[in-house]
């Protein structure tokens, strides 16, 4: 299956989101190159950034499920060329 080179950003600013958020990414660990966090105390957000080389597809769904978490934000950024 052709796969992708992507960036996941998450900004989580419901606390008690965290532990969701940690069970999806080892979920789809097999995927992930990556993975940087950053708590920002001053504003109460923490911020991840998350480097995969996975399907389209696996991507996507990923970052939907994230998304739809209470209080937490997702987008991808794809790299242009496929494999």
């Amino acid at each position: 299956m052709e796969t992708r080179v992507a960036l996941l950003g998450i900004v989580i600013e419901n606390k008690d989101s965290i532990e969701q958020v940690n069970m999806l990414l080892h979920e789809y660990r097999q995927y992930i190159i990556g993975r940087m966090g950053i708590p920002y105390e001053k504003r109460g957000v923490n911020i991840i950034s998350i480097a995969m080389d996975a399907p389209v597809d696996v991507i996507s769904a990923l970052s939907g499920k994230i998304g739809r978490l209470s209080g937490v934000s997702a987008k991808a950024v794809y790299s242009k060329l496929p494999e």
